[in-house]
């Protein structure tokens, strides 16, 4: 091997002899004789370098034997000179390995850049780019690999690819248990890390198994009140927050405050935080005066820590919003979204993320008061930010589309719905695998809007692809599988009237949310009440009231005594009660409504406008018209000055109205009433919708008691029009259309024109009631006055002999 040229020889020799005078004058017996002698020797080769003194000492040296130190020295340069090759080969290899682990640095700061920006696939490559070279270079369990799997592991979970993220966290603990000390501070960030992706799979159990060991190193590791210790505290309260468990979740974030509170100062930030959690739970839990305790304190400590114009005061702002919105004051809700839009205005470009999300909390405000028109502009506003700033596929363009889908879905526009759902789909669809919860939740939304639309195979097509998603994502113990398995049910229900298949569909939701949920959470709560609403719909009307008890037990448990959620369910007790004409019970559970509702709502709250309706409806039941009229004048003076013009929740007062002039024989009010009902559902409903038949069969009710038996026939069949364009053939509530018009058919003389409608009901019956249910005997005694007017008495005498069956077995 060539190692230098002959004009780089005087400057590599020069290289060298100093090199070696500086080790021989380290050896002991060197004198200066011999260390001029090894000067010659190593520079004599080439003239030019030896001087006069040099050439006498060479004559000498050559002259006489070389001692022991000459030949160390030799032996030393020739050595030297050997060891060349190597050096320069080891060299070579050492900057390779540097310049290598450039490379992967570089892969690695790149990928960071990737995640941050939310692209997160461009950051697995570049993460697995950097491991690939480091796996090459480092020993297996070196820390780098620690670091990338758990980075790894980190953006699988953003990408709800729960499996490799545990794959990916798993591994990194691995490194770390073979190296690190067992009390290390970072195998507990690790542990907290996996802990965070078995609580989005919705196992909180192993969550908080890992949380606790992440507590355990921490405990250890550090002092008593030490900050960091706070840490953990907060994550496990957050694990109870979403397990329902709302005590407990206090109980942990009250250990990290009094932690916070006994080691930093008053007014640190991070005592902020804190509050803002406990605030956020307490809104959670329907306590939102003290939620909003917890914001100002929040509030407060920002205020003298941060400039008027920061960022974070903008987000408290923003908190404090939502709390007034969940009160339903929406005007102090919007007063606070607007101040934390007023900053962020002044101090972020006009098309900065954050102003894009108080345009939607705005909007949502708007949404609640019913000004959709307000609520859509300033959706369509965050789009727009969010457009021009993010990538195309990005999820925050996900969750926009999604909320402009509902404006459109709750205006009636199902088809811009479905539209801004599909644009939300796509992009989901995009940026995350096929397993990922959020493309179940959105097939969900679709299903819904399917449902709405009157196209239950394709509602029923888009759960089960939701199904499909989280069967195979294994969330099994999961509460969204359990909301797929409850929007199954309710289209059997509430649509379908496939009752059986409603109550199957929600006892798989009750199966699961019981291994999932502590026994009172507010969703296994509201399963429960849907499967009431299945007993009263088919008649079964005291295991409707076991359920809904049932609800209100778990209630009781959980939620503070003026709970709104406590008041819907004592509405609902009273609504059966009212329907089994069992009216003194009723009233008191409506009355219990009222008391809730009066401490914990607005007294124009629409929900104290629903409950003087349901009173309202009690009266009417008990002849008690004045009282009834009296209610229903409350709940209109309190629509009338907090909802549209045409909003349909007036319509259906309108509707009740007109029910009860009808009872009392005034039915000129009564149409007066039913027309106005009419009018506005025409308007702010899509012209199929069922409400909308259900007001032309109040409209064909009147008509008939006016003895206008054409008019009531019309309306009847514009009722059963829209019903066959929504429902299955058989479902229950074609059934009371049916009879009605058999009513006609028997009044205009048309016998088999009202046999045919009967024999109708009968089918539709026979698939949802059980043999001896009394709407069976009602519809046999009907049949058989239609044979005696045709003259079939035998006919006749077999109807009537069994609707008297099923009378004498129901006085038993």
């Amino acid at each position: 091997m060539k190692l230098f040229s002959f004009e780089q020889r005087p400057k590599f020799q020069a290289n060298q002899m100093t090199s070696i005078s500086d080790v021989s004058k380290s050896i002991p017996g060197i004198t200066a004789e011999i260390q001029t002698t090894v000067n010659v020797f190593l520079l004599g080769r080439d003239e030019n370098h030896v001087n006069t003194d040099q050439r006498r000492w060479r004559k000498r040296m050559f002259r006489r034997p070389l001692n022991s130190c000459h030949w160390i020295l030799i032996s030393m340069f020739i050595l030297t000179i050997l060891s060349l090759p190597l050096v320069v080969l080891l060299s070579k290899k050492f900057i390779e390995r540097t310049l290598k682990l450039r490379e992967a640095a570089a892969l690695t700061e790149a990928a960071s850049k990737y995640q941050k920006d939310a692209r997160y696939s461009e950051a697995l490559v570049n993460y697995q780019r950097a491991l690939d070279i480091q796996s090459k270079i480092l020993s297996p369990t070196h820390s780098e690999f620690a670091s990338n799997y758990r980075k790894q592991g980190s953006i699988y979970g953003k990408m709800g690819d729960h499996s490799r993220a545990l794959e990916n966290y798993n591994r990194a603990l691995e490194i770390q248990e073979k190296t690190l000390p067992m009390l290390h501070p970072s195998l507990g960030t690790t542990y907290n890390d996996i802990g965070v992706v078995y609580s989005n799979m919705g196992e909180y159990s192993k969550a908080l198994e890992y949380y606790n060991k992440a507590l355990a190193i921490r405990e250890k590791a550090f002092p008593p009140l030490h900050p960091k210790l706070a840490t953990p505290y907060s994550n496990i309260a957050s694990l109870y927050h979403q397990m329902g468990e709302h005590s407990r979740a206090l109980e942990n974030y009250n250990k990290a405050l009094d932690i916070k509170q006994k080691s930093l100062s008053e007014t640190h930030p991070k005592l902020a935080t804190t509050y803002n959690n406990i605030a956020t739970l307490y809104s959670d839990m329907g306590e939102y005066s003290r939620a909003l305790e917890n914001y100002n304190k929040a509030l407060d400590i920002e205020q003298r820590n941060l400039s008027v114009l920061h960022p974070d005061l903008a987000s408290t702002y923003n908190n404090i919003g939502s709390v007034y919105s969940h009160m339903s004051d929406q005007s102090r809700a919007l007063e606070n979204y607007n101040k934390a839009l007023e900053i962020l205005q002044k101090v972020l470009p006009e098309m900065h993320p954050r102003l894009a999300s108080t345009y939607n909390n705005i909007a949502g405000s708007y949404y609640k008061m019913s000004n959709y028109s307000k609520a859509l502009e300033n959706y369509n506003k965050a789009l727009a930010i969010l457009q021009k700033v993010l990538p195309e596929k990005h999820l925050h363009l996900a969750s926009t589309y999604n909320n402009i889908a509902v404006m459109y879905f709750v205006t009636g526009k199902h088809s811009k719905a479905l539209d801004n759902y599909s644009k939300a789909l796509a992009i989901q669809q995009k940026a995350h695998p096929e397993t990922h919860p959020h493309l179940a939740k959105t097939y969900n939304n679709i299903g819904i809007v399917y449902s709405h639309m009157g196209e239950y195979a394709r509602a029923l097509e888009h759960h089960k692809k939701a199904l499909a998603i989280q069967q195979k994502a294994q969330l099994r113990k999961n509460p969204d599988l359990a909301l797929t398995y409850n929007n199954i049910a309710n289209i059997y229900d509430k649509n379908m009237g496939e009752y059986s298949r409603a109550l199957e569909n929600y006892k798989k939701a009750v199966e699961i949310l019981q291994k999932a949920l502590p026994e009172d959470h507010p969703d296994l709560a509201s399963i429960y009440n849907n499967i009431a609403g299945v007993y009263s719909a088919i008649g079964e009307r005291t295991r409707a009231l076991k359920n809904y008890y049932k609800v209100l037990k778990m209630q009781q448990r959980s939620l503070p005594v003026s709970h709104p959620n406590l008041a819907a369910t004592y509405n609902n007790i009273a609504t059966v009660y009212s329907a089994m004409n069992k009216y003194t019970r009723a009233l008191e559970y409506y009355n219990k409504t009222l008391d809730i509702q009066f401490k914990a709502l607005p007294e124009t709250h629409p929900n104290i406008a629903t409950t003087y309706h349901g009173i309202g409806m009690v009266h009417s039941g008990m002849a008690e018209y004045a009282k009834a009229l009296e209610n229903y004048d409350k709940a209109l003076t309190i629509q009338h000055k907090v909802l549209p013009k045409m909003h349909p929740s007036l319509a259906t007062t309108y509707n009740d109205v007109g029910l009860l002039f009808s009872k009392m024989g005034d039915y000129a009010r009564a149409l007066e009433y039913y027309n106005k009902a009419l009018e506005i559902q025409q308007k702010a409903l899509p012209v199929m919708h069922p409400h909308v038949a259900e007001t032309y069969n109040n409209l064909g009710l009147v008509y008939s008691q006016l003895g206008d038996y054409s008019r009531a026939l019309e309306n009847y069949e514009k009722e059963l029009a829209i019903q066959l364009k929504i429902l299955p053939a058989t479902h229950p509530r074609l059934a009371p259309t049916y009879q009605n018009m058999a009513l006609v058919y028997y009044k205009l003389g048309l016998h088999s024109k009202s046999l045919e409608n009967l024999s109708k009901v009968l089918d539709i019956q026979r698939n949802y009631l059980p043999a001896s249910h009394k709407d069976f005997a009602i519809t046999y005694h009907k049949i058989g006055e239609v044979y005696k007017k045709l003259g079939m008495d035998s006919k006749a005498q077999e109807y009537n002999k069994m609707a008297l069956e099923i009378n004498q077995t129901m006085m038993k």
